[in-house]
């Protein structure tokens, strides 16, 4: 039987049934995407409780409106599941699943992993798996591959449900084409590009932003054989409005990383200059506003309180990682880590230094932090620097308040399990903190209202200069 062939005529007609594995940032807008070009899509998470919350048309993510998810629910071309026993009714599986560091940023694996063991007890041959988490190159071919390829495992029959390593529920399939045999025989191995189809694409999200969406955004896209490519690009092209193919998912899958080291080294750039340049008195800010208006050769980056997302801070350590298996030090991408892990120690550094000479210790003192998502306008917490400032202002005595409009909640994340919630930004409330830490510059703060009611601000976004105001009590870190 020709697989590629019908897969392909399946894909191009939109009988093909998608399903993605990974209902976040990254899962949910591609899964939504599938939905509006009338392919039938089921999105699978191990989270029970966003299950029911998209079946009744509302989102979880700031940035995706209710009314989308609802207008794919009602379409009867997006449903969600948290059972991973339906992943045999789908032709195309996605993966979108977190790629963490663990506590010695060291890469974790373990969703791919877990993700791919589900995969494999219900492949069924003719099935496309592409995975788009961020990950070293070698992980698609390494990891996701051998669990694939290799048929002859035996799967244990139980009458009830089987708990995964993942926390998912998995029924029994009675589909007789699935990956395990139900009986225990042996198989003999599948072949890629024949039997199943595997590539890697990494995602290019980048949330809220103004100008780009999941469908307007290039797709890079490496596949294991050429048979595997061509169908990976066939699947894309149906809502991506451009596919770049690469020779191979470890091209693909260091695409991902070199865009993110990128942006990791030059910011760490411009953040050591901002140290160096504070010493110099000279304004950092103002010399990249300089700097940019030559029309060539040069492209901003602008400095903070440290990095945050899922990719940038993260990636570059999973390159570093895979290197030494090569017997490669990487020390430039290395040292652009430690510069951009060191900011938001610079920033309390900064604040206690201002508040000494206001006569005032950096310990017993409160403190509000302004914005606890990584970046400005969402709610996205994923490695916000503002968590670790938390941490740092706490561990040296003070007492830490947040104040942000779309994170009304701190919630448990995989290091922090802070028991806040965001303080209304009033007058009153205001002037009862030592010193307010503009750590994320969201539009809907009333920069105005904070700077004339604040005793001593610290702006590690130059946004009060930049709308003009200016107070003897701002600083900038």
């Amino acid at each position: 039987m020709d697989y590629k062939e019908i897969l392909l005529q399946k894909i191009e007609d939109k009988s093909a049934s998608i399903g993605i594995i990974g209902l976040g940032y990254v899962g949910l807008p591609l899964a939504l995407e599938f939905a509006n070009k009338k392919f039938n899509t089921i999105g699978f998470d191990i989270d029970e409780k966003k299950v029911p919350v998209l079946m009744n048309g509302e989102s979880y993510i700031k940035h995706i409106p209710s009314i989308k998810i609802k207008a794919a629910v009602d379409s009867k071309h997006f449903e969600a599941t948290s059972d991973f026993s339906r992943l045999t009714s789908c032709d195309c599986i996605i993966i979108c699943v977190p790629t963490p560091l663990d506590h010695h940023r060291q890469p974790d694996l373990s969703f791919i992993e877990n993700s791919g063991k589900v995969v494999a007890q219900y492949l069924k041959k003719g099935q496309l798996i592409t995975l788009e988490s961020s990950t070293y190159p070698g992980t698609t071919e390494e990891i996701l591959l051998p669990l694939f390829k290799q048929k002859s495992v035996k799967c244990r029959v139980k009458n009830e449900d089987t708990s995964t390593s993942l926390g998912m529920t998995i029924n029994e399939s009675e589909d007789a084409s699935a990956s395990l045999s139900m009986t225990g025989k042996e198989n003999p191995e599948w072949k890629v590009g024949k039997d199943f189809f595997l590539a890697f694409s990494p995602e290019r999200e980048d949330p809220n932003n103004p100008v780009y969406s999941t469908s307007t955004i290039p797709k890079v896209v490496g596949g294991v054989t050429s048979a595997c490519l061509e169908i990976a690009c066939k699947l894309y092209d149906q809502v991506i409005v451009k596919t770049v193919p690469v020779s191979s998912p470890r091209a693909a899958e260091a695409t991902k990383l070199l865009e993110n080291i990128y942006r990791s080294v030059n910011i760490a750039l411009v953040n050591e200059l901002k140290m160096v340049f504070e010493r110099m008195d000279i304004d950092v800010w103002e010399v990249i506003e300089a700097a940019k208006t030559k029309p060539f050769g040069f492209h901003a980056f602008y400095p903070g309180p440290g990095l945050g997302g899922h990719c940038i801070p993260i990636d570059p350590f999973y390159l570093t990682w895979k290197a030494r298996e090569f017997d490669v030090n990487t020390k430039f991408i290395e040292l652009a880590g430690e510069i951009n892990t060191y900011q938001p120690y610079y920033v309390v550094e900064k604040s206690q230094d201002e508040l000494n000479k206001y006569g005032k210790s950096l310990h017993g003192s409160k403190v509000l932090i302004l914005g606890a998502a990584y970046k400005k306008n969402i709610d996205d917490m994923r490695e916000s620097p503002s968590l670790k400032l938390i941490e740092i202002f706490e561990s040296k005595g003070a007492h830490v308040d947040y104040s942000d409009p779309l994170v009304l909640k701190l919630p448990i994340t995989r290091k922090y399990t802070y028991e806040m919630e965001s303080v209304e930004l009033s007058i009153k409330n205001l002037n009862s903190y030592d010193l307010t830490v503009l750590a994320t510059d969201h539009d809907s703060f009333n920069y105005q209202l904070i700077a004339d009611n604040s005793k001593l601000i610290i702006d590690t976004r130059n946004v009060f200069e930049r709308l003009g105001i200016k107070k003897p009590q701002i600083f900038k870190a």
